[in-house]
């Protein structure tokens, strides 16, 4: 066991996990000058199909935003240049279509999560393609791309997959901690980083063996769902449980964690902005916070429909935009972040 600060104990850490972390929780120290950031409001979109329920956005180079109908299995796109929004159902009926991302290549991935299966969209011609998973991945939630191989997560099934979009090949890795929920999963310098919803620990993915390493957090209670990596290859996570915003800088292995806007705010979807904030949803107040790392101060917007709970972001780098998908109001949002950027269409 390995024994962390505040005096919590860890078990199960393997000697390399212990290589990669060991725990230290920073005081926070003195602030720099605040910068002055321009106010941001959310633009929305209305969805046309009766009971929309849009869970995940990604958005291509081109800057077609894309995303995940879960209620009606439709596979979404709009073109904010013209706002016209289409839609296209997935092959199989009632697949639940979760998590979505735009690859190397321009085809749309989705994971099918009602139905264990992995999708592909051709934006060209709108022909899906599916790919069928192993019965124990029966639940494929969000996914990434890494090196030409597609990962994702299987919350229900406790483990983490890759798919070969070459060959059709599968192969998954079991999380050790029994129903650990693996959820939210992002790329880092060193590999693969990935919450585990269902314990107070983050993983760590070696992405040539699909080896696994469970990194305990600080607080025995935290509830990680969502994460994001900065351009320092910091790790910053939504702890759903305690309403908190937390930080993992592996290089020092350190943790540090800041004060959500309110208690109970339940942070959820999360994103690294173009202006190098961390962007994320207080899921029980209807609103986004920016938040400052130089500063740490936060901007805070409103979402206008009330109601909507954004599970998921995607950014747009080049247009400087966050889209955001309204969960619950049949919606989807746009904040501009790069006002400049965001004329470039």
């Amino acid at each position: 066991m390995i024994e962390g600060a505040g005096g919590r104990r860890w078990a199960g850490m393997t000697a390399a996990g212990a290589a990669i972390l060991g725990v230290v929780l920073l005081a926070g120290g003195v602030a720099p000058p605040p910068r002055a950031w321009p106010p941001h409001t959310v633009v929305e979109y209305v969805l046309p199909r009766p009971g929309a329920f849009p869970h995940d956005p990604a958005v291509g180079a081109d800057g077609i935003v894309w995303y995940t109908d879960q209620a009606n299995s439709f596979i979404g796109r709009l073109d904010p240049a013209s706002g016209r929004i289409t839609d296209f159902a997935t092959p199989t009926p009632k697949s639940g279509p979760h998590g979505i991302i735009v690859g190397p290549n321009g085809g749309v991935w989705y994971t099918g999560n009602a139905a264990g299966l992995i999708g592909r969209l051709d934006p060209a011609s709108g022909e899906i393609r599916e790919y069928r998973l192993p019965p124990a991945a029966g639940d494929p939630h969000t996914l990434i791309f890494r090196e030409g191989i597609l990962w994702f997560t299987a919350q229900q099934s406790n483990l983490v997959g890759r798919l070969d979009p070459a060959s059709g090949d599968v192969k998954i890795f079991p999380v050790k901690t029994p129903r650990a929920l693996p959820y939210g999963l992002a790329n880092a310098p060193g590999g693969i980083w990935v919450v585990l919803f269902g314990t107070s620990e983050l993983a760590h993915v070696v992405p040539a063996s699909g080896e696994i390493h469970e990194i305990p957090l600080p607080a025995a209670d935290a509830r990680p769902r969502r994460l994001a990596v900065d351009g320092q290859g910091r790790i910053w996570y939504a702890d759903f449980g305690r309403s908190k915003l937390g930080m993992l800088d592996p290089r020092s292995k350190t943790f540090r964690e800041f004060p959500t806007p309110d208690d109970g705010s339940r942070p959820y979807g999360m994103a690294i902005g173009p202006d190098g904030r961390i962007w994320y949803d207080e899921s029980s107040k209807g609103r986004i916070v920016a938040f400052d790392p130089a500063t740490e101060k936060s901007e805070l917007l409103e979402i206008p429909t009330g109601g909507a709970i954004v599970r998921n972001m995607a950014v747009d780098d080049r247009r400087g935009r966050i889209w955001l998908a309204l969960s619950g109001t049949a919606r989807l949002g746009r904040i501009d972040v790069d006002a400049k950027r965001s004329a470039v269409h």
